[in-house]
């Protein structure tokens, strides 16, 4: 793997790992400017996620501790400092996500043991903020991914008398999707937009358009979601995920909608030709979408990452038409991670071979390679110095 720790797959791109497994860099969108590092994170640190306005880092670590680094004053030159750190599980971090902003400052961390649970920061009277638990999610399979959607909905007062239902003001509610060692998916929603702690089991199914019951449970070693990032209120609630598992019937990436009328996710796409099914998927992602009259996601599998086009306008069957326009080649090892910068118009890839590779595509809509940054170098160098 060429130096890079099995932690360090789980370092989000939005970081681009600068220097040393200890440091990372500007933001990736200022791609010219990677050799400054902006934090030290110390020793063990396995994985890191930005905050929604870049201004926060949490990390986590291999002894299953968690930090929180702030940035500097606005024109500072000095780089992010670390404002908390604390003990959150006995085993190792492997994943840290923000919880989307508008629930205040929360932190939810999967761990190697693939256990789940979610911080958040508090404040009580004048005293400086801490971080607190406020839920543990528990299962029998291990967690190996998990990702947060906001919607908008309309809350309704339930009643089992013969009172009408009162629709109250629009609302948004989060929602957490997880994918299982077991090749289980499980939606939890949240209660209570003001406790963290209030979430309830929404729906439990797995990643496959047939009955489970034909095809066994698998063993899986991995798995990526991706929700449709939020661009209007009437939205749909839409994901996207895939599996590396021993079954091939599960590892296809498949578009899950929520139906609103039966209140139950659907299958509406299937991002795999016919002969690629079975293909292990490492890694997702999905685009903003500002304008275009089709949805952008790309799927990393072993024959390289795949860009689709999704229909915005479901047929008589409620599905959504796919078209595979572009398979990008150039990593010499499995794809880790994919993200899409805030446009849609650029996409980021690393891997195991240490590489990060910026694509883009032109005004006819072929895809190329746009910029390399080759991590190993930068550590390389950075030992030497």
């Amino acid at each position: 793997m060429k130096g890079v720790s099995p932690f360090q797959r789980r370092i989000p791109l939005a970081s681009l790992a600068a220097a040393s497994p200890g440091r990372v860099g500007e933001p990736w969108g200022r791609f010219g400017e990677m050799e400054k590092a902006v934090a030290t994170l110390g020793e063990g640190a396995a994985c890191c996620d930005w905050n929604y306005c870049g201004q926060r880092i949490a990390v986590g670590y291999a002894d299953g501790g968690i930090s929180v680094h702030d940035s500097p004053e606005p024109g500072s030159s000095s780089s992010f400092t670390r404002s908390s750190k604390w003990r959150a599980h006995e085993s190792g971090i492997k994943n840290v996500i923000w919880v989307p902003p508008e629930y205040g400052d929360a932190i939810a961390c999967v761990c190697v043991d693939g256990k789940m649970s979610l911080w958040e920061e508090v404040a009580e009277d004048s005293q400086t903020p801490t971080w607190k638990l406020c839920k543990t999610f528990e299962s029998n399979a291990q967690v190996l991914d998990l990702q947060f959607g906001v919607s908008l909905t309309s809350l309704k007062l339930k009643s089992s008398s013969n009172i009408p239902i009162i629709p109250k003001a629009n609302t948004t509610f989060a929602s957490k999707v997880a994918a299982y060692s077991d090749g289980s998916v499980k939606v939890h929603e949240l209660l209570d937009p003001l406790a963290l702690n209030k979430w309830q089991l929404q729906a439990e199914f797995q990643n496959v358009t047939d009955s489970v019951s034909r095809f066994g449970r698998p063993s899986c070693i991995s798995a990526s979601i991706a929700w449709s990032p939020r661009t209007s209120e009437s939205q749909l609630l839409r994901f996207v995920l895939g599996f590396n598992t021993d079954l091939p019937q599960f590892n296809s990436s498949k578009i899950w909608e929520f139906d609103e009328v039966h209140q139950r996710w659907l299958p509406v796409a299937e991002l795999a030709l016919p002969g690629d099914k079975g293909d292990r998927v490492h890694a997702v992602a999905w685009a903003p979408n500002i304008g275009r009259p089709y949805e952008l996601i790309a799927v990393a599998t072993c024959k390289g990452i795949a860009i689709w086009h999704l229909g915005l306008t479901p047929d008589f069957d409620g599905r959504l038409s796919t078209e595979k326009v572009a398979l990008l080649s150039g990593h010499d090892h499995e794809v880790w991670q994919l993200e899409w910068d805030m446009s849609g118009m650029t996409l980021a890839s690393t891997g195991a071979d240490g590489m990060v590779r910026i694509w883009q595509s032109n005004l006819n809509g072929v895809w190329h390679e746009q910029a390399i940054l080759d991590c190993n170098a930068t550590q390389r160098n950075s030992k030497q110095t």
